[in-house]
C-alpha cells in the first residue's frame, strides 16, 4: 500500500507512474485510448503499490454500477437457491452482479428493500410475482428501472412476465390424482395473504371441475406446518384418500409425519407436491410432484435483464411450462 497503512488510490498509481490521474483512468478503463509504454508504466505502478480498483470510483467514472437486484421472498427454501444459481450464471458473461434481498412476502418491505437496491445503483430488479405496493411500482416508473417479474405467467401484467401458470400446475397435480381414483383429497397450502403464487393455485383447484372433494388446510410454509398439518388431518376424523401440498416443503413435512404414524404411503394415503425440490426423489417414498421450471426461469430471466440493461430491449412475457413427475408416493385410491 502507498504509505504501509492505507489502501493505494488513483492519485498514488499516478505519482508512482509520473502520469496524471486521468491517463490511470483511461488504463483502467479504455487500454487502447493508451501508447502501450504509458500503460507498461502504469501497470509496474499498480503492481507495485498492489492496486485494486474501487467499483465505486469505477461507477463515478462509468456511470455504471453494472448491480442488478433479485428481491425474493426467502432464502429458506431450496427453490430459490436453484433460481438465484441460474440468474449468477446468466448474469457472469455480461459482467453484472448480483444483490439479493428478502421480502418475506411483504410489499411494504420490498419496496424498501427495492428503494435501498436503487440507492446502492441497481441497474434492473428481478420480482417475484404480481403482488406489489403502489410505492414500488411508483419507483420503477420514476427511475425507469428495468423490472421483470418470475414465478408467474401474465401476458397483460403491467411489467414482462418469465415463469409459469400456477393454476395448470395444480390442476396437473389433482388431474393426476383423480385419474388414480382419488375422490377425498386433502390439500395443504402455505399462507395465501401476498403469496399470489399460492392464491393462484387455490383457485385453479377449485375451478378445475374435476370430480372430488377438497378440504384447504393452511399452514405456515415450512417442514414442521407440512407435518403437523398432516397430524391434524390423521387425527381429526377418517384419513383422505390423498394429500396434496401446494409446495414440496409441506410435503416433505406431511411425508415425516405419515411415516411416524406408520400411515402405507401410497397403499393407504397417496401424497403429492408441486415444485420438484432436490431433496423430493429421496423421500421415502419418492416424492410425486409437478416440476416447476425455476432453472429455467432464471436462465430466461437474467438474460432478459441483461438485454434491457445493456441494450434497452424491453422483453416479452415468457411462459414456462411445468411437467408432472410421477414417482413412488402416489398409486391408486383404496377401496373403502
Amino acid at each position: 500500500m502507498a504509505d504501509g497503512k492505507k489502501r493505494a488510490n488513483l492519485r498514488d498509481v499516478a505519482a508512482v507512474a509520473g502520469v496524471s490521474v486521468a491517463t490511470v483512468s483511461r488504463v483502467l478503463n479504455t487500454p487502447t485510448a493508451v501508447t502501450e509504454k504509458t500503460r507498461e508504466r502504469v501497470q509496474a505502478a499498480i503492481d507495485e503499490l498492489r492496486f485494486v480498483p474501487s467499483a465505486a470510483a469505477r461507477a463515478i467514472n462509468s456511470g455504471r454500477t453494472r448491480i442488478v437486484g433479485a428481491l425474493i421472498p426467502t432464502l429458506d427454501n431450496a427453490i430459490f437457491a436453484r433460481f438465484l444459481d441460474a440468474i449468477e450464471s446468466q448474469l457472469a458473461p455480461h459482467q453484472l452482479s448480483l444483490i439479493v434481498a428478502t421480502t418475506n412476502d411483504d410489499p411494504e418491505r420490498e419496496a424498501q428493500k427495492a428503494q435501498h437496491l436503487v440507492d446502492i445503483g441497481a441497474e434492473g430488479l428481478i420480482l417475484s410475482g404480481i403482488t406489489h405496493s403502489d410505492a414500488l411500482y411508483r419507483l420503477i416508473e420514476r427511475v425507469q428501472m428495468p423490472a421483470i417479474a418470475t414465478s408467474y405467467f401474465d401476458a397483460g401484467y403491467r411489467l414482462p412476465t418469465i415463469g409459469y401458470d400456477n393454476r395448470a400446475a395444480a390442476i396437473m397435480a389433482l388431474r393426476h390424482l383423480v385419474d388414480l381414483g382419488h375422490r377425498d383429497i386433502a390439500v395443504l397450502h402455505g399462507p395465501q395473504g401476498n403469496n399470489d403464487r399460492t392464491r393462484a393455485r387455490i383457485a385453479g383447484l377449485k375451478d378445475a371441475g374435476l370430480p372430488a372433494r377438497l378440504s384447504f388446510h393452511e399452514t405456515e410454509l415450512s417442514i414442521g406446518g407440512g407435518s403437523a398439518t398432516a397430524h391434524d388431518i390423521l387425527t381429526a376424523g377418517p384419513a383422505p384418500s390423498a394429500i396434496l401440498c401446494l409446495s414440496d416443503v409441506l410435503a416433505s413435512g406431511a411425508s415425516f409425519e405419515l411415516r411416524r404414524a406408520s400411515h402405507d404411503v401410497p397403499g393407504r394415503i397417496s401424497l403429492m407436491g408441486i415444485d420438484d425440490l432436490p431433496g423430493s426423489s429421496f423421500l421415502e417414498p419418492p416424492l410425486t410432484t409437478v416440476r416447476l421450471p425455476v432453472r429455467d426461469m432464471g436462465d430466461a430471466a437474467a438474460r432478459a435483464l441483461a438485454e434491457w440493461v445493456e441494450q434497452g430491449r424491453i422483453p416479452q412475457p415468457q411462459e414456462l411450462r411445468p411437467a408432472l413427475v410421477v414417482r413412488q408416493s402416489t398409486g391408486p385410491a383404496r377401496d373403502r
